[in-house]
């Protein structure tokens, strides 16, 4: 059940995320309103996957699965450009998130 929780504040987040850029500075009142669900949603689910997981670990699925998560999504719905830089750290940002999982996980105590 955390993992599920876990999915559905990235997803929430990202779905914000992309919502913050398409609100256009909070002046569409649709895209704003999502903007504040999805960071609500985000963060209770987050807060509850929390009393079952360890911070450190948990965060940084969450964080790193939003940050590419808002890259795919800017290109694929705002024509953002891909640069190969850009793509170089997506892999770095997941390949840290393996990492820190392989050094002490995300389950608690």
């Amino acid at each position: 059940m955390p993992y599920l929780l876990l999915g559905i504040a990235i997803v929430a987040e990202v779905a914000a995320t992309l919502s913050l850029r398409a609100s256009e500075g909070f002046s569409r009142l649709g895209p704003s309103a999502i903007v504040v669900a999805g960071y609500l949603i985000s963060f209770v689910a987050l807060a509850k996957v929390l009393t079952r997981l360890n911070v450190g670990p948990v965060y940084a699925i969450w964080s790193a699965l939003g940050t590419v998560g808002a890259f795919v999504g800017g290109v694929l719905l705002f024509d953002e450009r891909v640069r190969p830089v850009t793509v170089i750290g997506a892999a770095i940002v997941i390949a840290g998130v393996i990492v820190m999982n392989l050094g002490g996980g995300a389950s608690h105590g």
